[in-house]
């Protein structure tokens, strides 16, 4: 317990970097293993055969499986389970089994990473890493000569000898030697034909009862939730910075609210303009007129680069078909215009269609005699108005007169 203490202690001291949450799903393993597991002490008596053996002269394969999740930069929990294979030839007075699988167990083992506790996190897992492990587990051994079914409470204690490799770290490779203790045994044995309970013994760490194990094995760490294989540093941030953002975040904000309303005032001033553009086109002309060419008062006003004669202005041939109505004998000719915006040929071609648009209208809505009415266009001009847009024009002239 003292020990214990002490080492929580100076793990305290060396943990002086901050690591990122650890959630249920990160810094998961699994890996594989194998090796070889021998007695450390001749008990072959035991079991009515030689003692002339001694400690390491007879080896059981193992091959194993583990899981395991690091709670901790330095704590975690694997659980293990490995099978144990009787490799002696069955002639052999050493085989112990009668079965190709001498027996198997499954261990939960606590994990201790000696380097981070002792040196601390640096941020990711060292090149070379020492890792204690210990725990207990439930062993199966099959037909043991006289001994059969045997069930065992097991202690596991021993080092891993760990290398992290790859550009993320994500697989470990590491050497295990380790120390397999018996504490109960309970089972059945046969003596001279006849089935007995077995009693394997009281609970003790004997070294009769242990087996020393060295095996080889990988392990492939699963991506964890900060990006990475492995625990990762928190990226923590002092209060004068924390206050330089916020201060960058105020301004930004500030900026995007006047941008808004700057937007907004011109968005009104844009309707303000289109409203007053639209009265413009739509009010019937009202300007003096520079250039007395025309003796009839009326005339037809046009929206720019059009030749149709918008429905507020059909009035004013109205009043010119009536006119003519009124008067059998008047001739009248129509003069186009266009405002000086275009090229001299297209505002040409525009004034034309302007006055054959209005001719168009006498002749077949008021049925005005065709030969009555004669058309010109006079191209682009910027003298008959002081308004622009009333030079987009047709006027009417009495020729009779």
């Amino acid at each position: 317990m003292f020990i214990a203490a002490a080492a929580i202690a100076v793990s305290a001291s060396a943990q002086r970097t901050t690591i990122t949450a650890n959630k249920a799903g990160d810094n998961i393993y699994v890996g594989i293993n194998g090796g070889a597991i021998t007695g450390l002490k001749n008990n072959f008596k035991n079991y009515g055969l030689t003692d002339k053996k001694n400690a390491f002269s007879v080896f059981s394969p193992e091959f194993g499986v583990r899981v395991g999740k690091n709670f901790t930069t330095v704590f975690g929990l694997a659980l293990d389970a490995n099978l144990y294979f009787n490799a002696v030839k069955k002639t052999s007075p050493f085989r112990l089994s009668k079965t190709f699988v001498q027996g198997l167990d499954v261990d939960l083992l606590g994990t201790a990473n000696l380097m981070n506790l002792f040196a601390g996190y640096k941020g990711e897992p060292r090149f070379f890493e020492i890792i204690a492990l210990g725990g207990f587990g439930w062993t199966h051994s099959f037909n043991i000569y006289n001994v059969k079914k045997v069930n065992a409470i097991n202690s596991k204690v021993g080092l891993d000898f760990a290398l992290n490799l790859g550009e993320k770290k994500a697989w470990q490779v590491y050497i295990e030697p380790s120390l397999v203790y018996q504490l109960q045994g309970w089972g059945q044995a046969d003596i001279l034909g006849v089935t007995v309970p077995y009693d394997g013994g009281d609970f003790k760490y004997d070294v009769r009862n242990a087996g020393f194990s060295l095996k080889a094995g990988v392990n492939y760490k699963f991506g964890t939730s900060n990006g990475t294989h492995n625990f990762a540093k928190e990226q923590l941030r002092d209060q004068a910075e924390i206050d330089a953002l916020n201060a960058k975040i105020n301004a930004a904000k500030a900026e995007a609210d006047a941008a808004k309303a700057d937007a907004a005032a011109k968005n009104a001033k844009i309707a303000e303009l289109q409203k007053a553009l639209n009265d413009c086109m739509n009010k019937p002309a009202a300007a003096v007129v520079k250039q007395e060419r025309a003796n009839l008062q009326p005339s037809v006003i046009f929206k720019q680069g059009k030749s149709v004669v918008e429905r507020s202005q059909e009035a004013n041939l109205e009043m010119i078909a009536k006119y003519m109505k009124n008067n059998k004998d008047a001739k009248i000719k129509i003069s186009g215009y266009a405002s000086p915006e275009g090229s001299k040929e297209l505002n040409q071609k525009l004034s034309e269609k302007r006055a054959e648009a209005c001719k168009t209208i006498l002749v077949k809505k008021y049925k005005i005699a065709a030969d009555r009415i004669q058309t010109e266009g006079l191209g682009a001009t910027d003298k008959l108005f002081d308004e622009v847009e009333f030079n987009r024009v047709a006027l009417f002239n009495d020729v009779t007169k």
